[in-house]
Parts: C-alpha cells; sequence; structure tokens
C-alpha cells in the first residue's frame, strides 16, 4: 500500500512492450504531431494575415486551432519520449500539469464551440443584428470568458484530484494523465468528492449541448427558409465544418468516458483514448477548410 505523500511518479499505460511496435508508436504519433502543428499553424497564420479573414467566424476559428495545438502537444510528445526511451515514468509534477493543461484545452475548446454555434446562429437567423451582438468587443470577451472558464474547470478539478489519498499504487490505465484513472488510485471513498466535480461539469457540459442543439434547430429551420438555392448551399457550408467538429469532440468524448464496463479493456481504452485526444486536433482544421473557399484562398496567398 502506497499514500499519495509518498508517490513521487506514475507510470502510464505502454501501447506494447515490442521494440519494433514501440518505435512504430513513435514514428506514428511523430506523424500525427506534425500533421496537427502543419495544419493548426497554417490555419492561425492565414487568419492573422490576410485581412479578409478579420471577422467573428474566423476570429472564433482562430482559438480552436491554438487550442488544439496545445492539447494535442500536452499529451503526445510525452508519450512519444517514454516509447522512444522505453520507459512508462511521468513525474508527480508533470502528470498534475498535464492533467491541468489537458482539462484547461479541451474544456475551453467545447466552450468555443458552444459560443461558435451562437455565431452562426446569429449570422444565419438574425443576420441584421450580427454587427450589433458581434462586435470585435463581444467576441473578444466570449472567447476570454470560453478560456476563463476552461481554467477554472481544470483549476478545480486538479486541485481536488490531486488532493485526494492515494492508496492503488501509481500505475495508470492510460497513456496521459486523467481524472478516471487517477480515482482508481485513489483510497475507498475518497473519490466521492471529486464525483461531485464531475456531476456538475456534466450537467454545465450537458447545458451547452442543449444550446448547441437549439441553435441548429432554428438554423435549420431558417435555411429550410432561404428562397435560392445557392442561398442554402452557402449556409449549409458556413454551419457544416463546426457542426462536424463539434459531432467528433462529442461522440468520441462521450464514447470514451461512458463506454459500457462490459467492452472495456486496456487496448480498447487506449485506442478510443487516442480518437479522442489526438486525432480531433489532426483532423479539425481539415474539416474547417474542406468547405471554406475564404479559408482555401487565403492559404493559397500564403504560398502565392
Amino acid at each position: 500500500m502506497s499514500n499519495s505523500s509518498s508517490i513521487t511518479q506514475f507510470l502510464l499505460l505502454a501501447f506494447t512492450d515490442t521494440r519494433e511496435l514501440q518505435l512504430l508508436h513513435f514514428w506514428l504519433f511523430l506523424g500525427i504531431y506534425l500533421a496537427a502543428l502543419l495544419d493548426n499553424g497554417l490555419i492561425i497564420i492565414a487568419i492573422a494575415c490576410d485581412q479578409h479573414l478579420h471577422t467573428p467566424m474566423y476570429f472564433f476559428l482562430l482559438n480552436p486551432s491554438l487550442l488544439d495545438l496545445g492539447s494535442i502537444s500536452t499529451t503526445v510528445p510525452k508519450s512519444m519520449t517514454n516509447c522512444l526511451w522505453d520507459t512508462r515514468a511521468i513525474s508527480y509534477p508533470g502528470c498534475a500539469v498535464q492533467l491541468f493543461l489537458f482539462l484547461l484545452l479541451t474544456s475551453a475548446e467545447y466552450f468555443l464551440l458552444t459560443i461558435m454555434s451562437y455565431d452562426r446562429y446569429v449570422a444565419i437567423c438574425k443576420p441584421l443584428h450580427y454587427g450589433t451582438l458581434l462586435g470585435s468587443r463581444a467576441c473578444v470577451h466570449m472567447a476570454a470568458a470560453a478560456w476563463a472558464s476552461g481554467f477554472l474547470n481544470a483549476l478545480l478539478h486538479t486541485a481536488n484530484t490531486f488532493s485526494l489519498p492515494l492508496c492503488q499504487g501509481n500505475a495508470l490505465d492510460q497513456f496521459f494523465c486523467e481524472i478516471p484513472q487517477i480515482l482508481k488510485l485513489s483510497c475507498s471513498g475518497a473519490y466521492l468528492r471529486e464525483s461531485g466535480l464531475i456531476v456538475v461539469g456534466v450537467c454545465f457540459f450537458f447545458s451547452c449541448f442543449v444550446f448547441i442543439v437549439l441553435s441548429y434547430v432554428q438554423i435549420f429551420r431558417a435555411m429550410l427558409r432561404i428562397p435560392s438555392e445557392q442561398g442554402r448551399h452557402k449556409a449549409f457550408s458556413t454551419c457544416l465544418p463546426h457542426l462536424a467538429v463539434v459531432t467528433l469532440f462529442l461522440i468520441t468524448a462521450i464514447f470514451s468516458h461512458l463506454k459500457p464496463p462490459s467492452i472495456s479493456s486496456p487496448s480498447l481504452n487506449l485506442v478510443v483514448s487516442v480518437l479522442y485526444s489526438v486525432v480531433p486536433p489532426a483532423v479539425n482544421p481539415l474539416i474547417y477548410s474542406m468547405r471554406n473557399q475564404e479559408l482555401k484562398d487565403a492559404l493559397w496567398n500564403l504560398f502565392a
């Protein structure tokens, strides 16, 4: 038996014990990481450099790219380093910092996705009031509120999680530090306080989900009333990327944390965790740029 005061490091779950497969994992993660850096970096540079993209929609698109860069940089480099050096260790403070940053960045991104649904709602359902409701000051305030909410959520969960006494060793069933895996190491009954915070967080996240759904119900109703096919196509093109990113974010996160215990296994947990923590930051920029001609033109102009 051990307690949290004697734990100096945690042992992360290894993808494999075979050296060749460890190196394969390193190169695979390196490719995904470089792709995420390139994709998100190009979007950030294009939006920052092109005056035509200095609008609320692209301002809100800039923020998730920053968050995606931070999110994948929080988990993937450490996993690659462990594979390269054939180790599983992460220090106790390093685990706390990783958990805090991952919670901050993913929470802030979800809040920003909620705000982006409001942006699309105003643009399509109340176009005449768009400049009034989404002025530059309002956009900055909403983005700051999303970042601040993510920071507060991460601070509360991280402080509470690492204040729990740990009596079940130091091995985590995950390739990065995550609350459910740390709670498994806590003493019997000590996790109830954190469970209360999780319930509050789930209620808040569910409220955001309801807001997104209601926004899109109104958006689709307004789109059906647009008389021209070209107008409907343009409205659909601006909404589809956001809706696709929200769907990818929610499906992977919900399945990862709410999958039935009967189908849970270390291998499946690893695959699912990669799907919700590694894949979205690399794929989101492609989704956003796929149907956005203005963004494609700005990217093209970067190299013209």
